[in-house]
């Protein structure tokens, strides 16, 4: 994919594709790798984060702790969207939170740290806001695609090699996945700025650099936390985006999210409880690119009965609310 943008340009995809691949990478090795100077990959950098959108932060991984997490859908009185949205957004526990069907309805991630938090808000403010018609919660039961594995990723902007230099180490099975009361002033720093320094993490936690460097690296192993990014899939040509709720048989329930994981339009999909029991991100050009993914591919795959498509109109939040000042 090239990017169609005439501020942006291949070297800008590769930096985001290799941020993808190892967000804390060093520059001087992302440089090396795109056989560019540290200083160019810097400059870059920042202008990808000025102009694009780039933030770099830490995630737990709800499916790997064990953690619930829902989708919710918010059938909402058309001008008080906009209100809700941005009031989730403010919440920690919130992502990938947009306004769609005509701005009339709010889809919104939670991943609740503990029952407590997803009682306060299902059952607790969502359903006091009187401008919410109507809640539907879609608890994710299996993930196909997303997390740790990035839209990027379908991207051909590395060269297999590439991506192998960046790697960092793989996850270690045996490591048990869980973030300590104590891990929490490190991940907190992290889900601030996920390329923070040895030094700032220190200062931030309170514990020397070794103990800090020691604990990331189990964290990372573990799968509990992983470093991500976000940014503007605009800058890349795609600025639509749409979740697909999927009704598929249940005996090809697993056969259709593992072939949607496959699909270069799929940001996330998911089997879901409720209504519909597959949910999928889809990312486009155009209205006649999600036509065209929604006739075309989609629509061969067997095992499909319905599917429900929900534009998004505007992206309220992504991984971080609001973004970070630095």
């Amino acid at each position: 994919m090239e990017t169609e943008s005439d501020t942006f340009d291949e070297l800008d995809l590769r930096l985001l594709c290799a941020l993808e691949v190892n967000a804390r990478a060093p520059f001087s090795r992302i440089a090396t790798v795109l056989g560019v100077s540290d200083q160019t990959i810097a400059r870059r950098y920042r202008r990808l984060r000025a102009e694009g959108g780039l933030r770099v932060v830490a995630v737990r991984d709800a499916q790997r702790l064990g953690q619930d997490q829902w989708m919710l859908r918010l059938r909402c009185a058309p001008d008080a969207a906009g209100a809700i949205a941005d009031a989730l957004a403010k919440r920690p526990d919130t992502a990938w939170i947009g306004l769609a069907s005509g701005g009339t309805e709010v889809v919104c991630m939670t991943r609740p740290r503990n029952p407590g938090d997803h009682d306060e808000l299902l059952l607790g403010k969502l359903p006091r806001t009187p401008s919410i018609v109507e809640i539907r919660a879609h608890q994710l039961l299996h993930r196909f695609y997303g997390g740790p594995l990035g839209w990027l990723a379908k991207r051909p902007a590395l060269t297999r090699e590439e991506s192998a230099a960046l790697h960092p180490e793989p996850l270690d099975p045996e490591t048990p996945a869980r973030i300590a009361a104590e891990d929490e002033p490190l991940v907190t720093a992290l889900e601030r700025d996920g390329r923070a320094t040895y030094p700032e993490l220190q200062r931030a936690t309170g514990r020397s650099e070794s103990a800090v460097k020691r604990r990331l690296a189990a964290l990372l192993a573990s799968g509990a936390v992983y470093i991500d990014i976000e940014y503007d899939t605009e800058i890349l040509g795609h600025p639509m985006a749409a979740s697909l709720w999927i009704t598929a048989a249940p005996d090809a329930l697993h056969a259709v999210g593992e072939a949607l994981a496959g699909h270069d339009e799929v940001a996330f999909a998911s089997a879901t409880a409720g209504p519909s029991n597959i949910v999928v991100t889809a990312v486009v050009p155009d209205s006649a690119g999600l036509y065209a993914y929604l006739s075309g591919r989609l629509g061969r795959l067997e095992g499909i009965r319905h599917v429900e498509t929900t534009p998004y109109l505007r992206k309220v939040k992504q991984l971080t609310y609001p973004p970070p000042s630095r």
